[in-house]
């Protein structure tokens, strides 16, 4: 988290994004002030306690494992748009948030989300996070061709 604070004065990202349980509960606990906390109370799919975060708005989608639903960009525009903190809880998986949040923020939004067992990587949004996360989306069959 030492490099992360450091990472946050250099760059001074206009909002912070945190996509996971263990990345939300840890800047919470290292008092690093995400703005928006993507988390489905999971941990490796096992059941965790809510974090203690202090939203002043809570939205809920549901989103299947390995998948990202249409709902999903509408969710996370929805939370872009609050002005206080804001947790988005998700009902299945929210570990593809990733993506959305890095082509959805804007410019100079900070993106931290965890690798299990190995650590937090944090994505600067700018021209060049955004056309490589688009070249994942790219690479996926949408949620509603796969019912087809």
């Amino acid at each position: 988290m030492k490099e992360l604070k450091q990472l946050i004065l250099e760059q001074k990202p206009s909002k912070i994004i945190a996509v996971g349980d263990v990345v939300s509960k840890n800047l919470t606990e290292h008092q690093i002030p995400a703005h928006i906390i993507i988390v489905d109370n999971k941990v490796l799919r096992e059941d965790i306690k809510p974090i203690k975060f202090k939203a002043q708005t809570t939205l809920h989608i549901k989103n299947p494992p390995g998948t990202i639903t249409k709902e999903a960009w509408t969710i996370v525009q929805e939370a872009l748009k609050q002005d206080q903190p804001t947790r988005v809880l998700v009902d299945g998986e929210e570990d593809l948030f990733t993506l959305v949040a890095v082509s959805q923020a804007p410019e100079n939004t900070l993106v931290v989300y965890g690798l299990p067992n190995r650590g937090a990587v944090a994505v600067m949004v700018g021209e060049e996070a955004r056309r490589k996360a688009q070249l994942v989306l790219d690479a996926m069959q949408p949620e509603d061709e796969k019912s087809k």
